[in-house]
Formats: structure tokens, sequence, C-alpha cells
């Protein structure tokens, strides 16, 4: 029973306190990076330790490792189940059918998405030199439609009229940031997340979270090419622009619906010192046992049962 409390525990921090006390630390916009990790390491570790959980201690009456029990129970070895250990195993297994559900559900629904948008972009739009597409719309805007095979930087007239050149190239370098680094996957998997779990406020906050740090992310690209107050200026206007258009969600943009605080945001972590790289490692390391502890608690013990 070492294992089930164990995960069960991890589970209950993972799902509340770790990620109210990540959401409301002012160190992630110094390092975005390893935030996004630390974040990462969070909901996925919370999951295997929820699932992980149920499926242990329904597992338990069928021996004494996860993997004897699963054979115990395919050969049917055990006749008598209470029916706790019935309805953790009958739990963790609809769990995982539902967080894979809507995960593929998730996926599939935002593929159609941006393929619908892209089609309608490339019929209103015209090609620009820089490889973006150029809408014909009063409104500063800019955005990007990921894709697995093909990309489209979109930027629309009237952030061409508002920009200089070199804020233009800001906002540019920031969009193919966010498709160099393949922000979409991980905005993907934390809108899964929510949807499988609407109920559970931390699911939000995480998805609003890493969706500030991967904007950060796309605004440290480019601060390598343009100097801060430049990008500075950009984040500015654009973000003091009108409705920006309905794209692919998860597509990273710019644009009116950014709320003052993410701006503020943005723009104030431009001063800040950067975390400095011992500490980095530090986030990383404790992402990397997060991940570990459930790896361990569930695999550990049927690797050695088959040694």
């Amino acid at each position: 029973m070492i294992a089930p409390l164990a995960l069960a525990a991890l589970a209950v921090l993972l799902a509340w306190p770790v990620p109210l006390l990540l959401a409301r630390a002012s160190w992630p916009a110094r390092s975005p990076a390893a935030a996004l990790v630390l974040w990462q390491a969070i909901a996925i570790a919370g999951g295997l330790s929820m699932i992980g959980a149920l499926l242990t201690f329904g597992l338990a009456p069928f021996g004494p490792d996860p993997f004897t029990a699963t054979v115990n129970l395919l050969m049917g070895e055990v006749t008598r189940i209470e029916s706790w250990n019935a309805l953790a195993l009958a739990a963790g297994a609809l769990l995982t059918g539902h967080l894979l559900l809507n995960l593929v559900l998730t996926v599939a629904r935002s593929e159609r998405q941006r393929r619908r948008h892209e089609q309608l972009v490339r019929l209103l739009s015209s090609p620009l030199e820089s490889g973006a597409r150029l809408l014909d719309s009063p409104a500063p805007v800019a955005y990007c439609l990921p894709g697995a095979l093909s990309s489209i930087t979109v930027v629309s007239a009237g952030l061409v009229a508002l920009l200089s050149d070199e804020e233009m190239e800001a906002v540019i370098e920031h969009e193919k940031a966010h498709v160099t680094q393949r922000h979409d996957v991980v905005l993907v998997l934390f809108r899964a997340w929510y949807a499988s779990l609407p109920w559970f406020p931390i699911a939000f906050r995480a998805q609003r979270e890493v969706g500030m740090l991967v904007e950060m992310l796309a605004d440290d690209t480019a601060r390598r090419a343009v100097p801060d107050g430049v990008l500075a200026r950009a984040i500015v206007l654009v973000g003091a622009g009108q409705d920006r258009p309905a794209a692919e969600p998860g597509a990273a943009e710019w644009g009116g619906e950014a709320s003052v605080t993410e701006l503020g945001a943005r723009l104030s972590r431009l001063d800040a010192t950067p975390l400095p790289r011992p500490l980095e490692a530090l986030v990383v390391a404790v992402a990397v046992a997060l991940l570990a502890v459930p790896t361990v608690l569930l695999f550990a013990p049927a690797a050695l049962a088959l040694l």
C-alpha cells in the first residue's frame, strides 16, 4: 500500500498547492524556459500520480507489484476482489480513457480549425518578402498558424502602417520563435488538460500561465534581433490595437485580446535580471525529480519482478 499512498499524496500536491505557488511566483518571468519545463513536469507527473494511485490500489489484491497483479488479473488467478479495489480500478481506467480521449479530440479540433483558418488566410491575404502573409485589415494584428508540415505568419496592413521596420522585425522574429519552438504543441496539451478537467481551477490557471510563458520565450528570441526598447514599443503599439481575428486556438498572437496585466508582465520583465544558471539548473532538476517519482513508484516494482 506504500505506492498508492505515495502516489495519492503526490497527486494532491501537484493538483493544487504546487501549481498555485508556481503561478504566484515572480521568478518564472526571469526564466520562462525553465518555468515551462516545470509546468510540463507538473502536468505529466500529476496525471501519472492520479492514474497510478487508482490503478495500484485497485491491483493490490492481485499481486505484490503492478506487473504481477496485472498478469494475475488477466489470467483470472484471483476470483474475489473487494468493492473498493474494483471501484479504484474502474476509476483509473475511466480517468485514463477520459484524458486520452480529450487529448485526441482537442488535437483533432485544433488541426481542423487551423486548416480552415489557413484556407481563409491564403484566400484573403497576399505574400510578403519575409514569408509572412499580409491581410488587408486596418487592425494592427499579427499571429502564427503553426502546422506539422508548414506554418504561416500573418500580419495586417494596419500593423505594417503602424510599426517601423525595426518594430516589424521584432514582431516577425517573435512569431518565427513560436513556429520553430513549436509552442503550439505545448499549448494544445494544456488545452486538452483543461478540456478534460474544466471544473479543476488549476487547469485553467496552468493554461493561462503557460500561454504567457510562451509569449515571453518568443519575446526573448525577438530581443536577440532588436533592442529591448524596440520590442517594448512594438508590444505597446500592438497591444493597443483593435479586435484581432479568431485564429486557431493556441496560435500565438499580438493584438486586442491581450489584457493590460499580460502586456505589463511582458514589458516589466524586459528590465528584470535573468535567473542565474545554477537556479535554472535547480528548477530543471526539480522537474526531472517530479517525473521520476511516479515513474519509479509505478514501474520499478514491475522491473524488479522481471529480474
